[in-house]
């Protein structure tokens, strides 16, 4: 792929993961909102029954989305720093230790990066 491909896929998932953000936050908001009064509170008791399963659900959705994310963005990230580590050391052999050092540090903080996503959706399915 073209890398303005690669840059407009990149920007996209950005956007989307910013609007699952905003999602989230506004429904945060919104629940602690209707916590305040006494009628939701009311209804919540009512319904919780049927409510947990549909609170774990969708904390198993959206983890399961923020890691694959991450992951997609992660593989497309070390996919891009492999190859043109390769095409670099085609050009310059005797610099190949430096490249694959190089590649190895770059490939280790991108993997942070994944994992950082992973205890995020941990954190989300059981804390929150």
């Amino acid at each position: 792929m073209k890398l303005k491909t690669i840059k407009t896929m990149a920007v996209a998932l950005a956007v989307i993961i910013l609007v699952m953000a905003g999602a989230g936050v506004a429904g945060v908001i919104s629940a602690q909102a209707a916590d305040t009064t006494a009628a939701a509170a009311a209804e919540e008791a009512a319904a919780e029954a049927g409510a947990g399963i549909n609170d774990i659900l969708g904390k198993a959705i959206g983890a399961g989305v923020a890691v694959g994310l991450a992951a997609l963005g992660g593989g497309i990230g070390m996919g891009i720093a492999v190859g043109r580590c390769g095409e670099g050391v085609a050009r310059q052999p005797e610099m190949s230790g430096k490249i694959q050092t190089i590649m190895m540090l770059g490939l280790v903080f991108i993997e942070t990066v994944v994992i950082y996503a992973l205890i995020i959706a941990i954190l989300t399915i059981f804390v929150l």
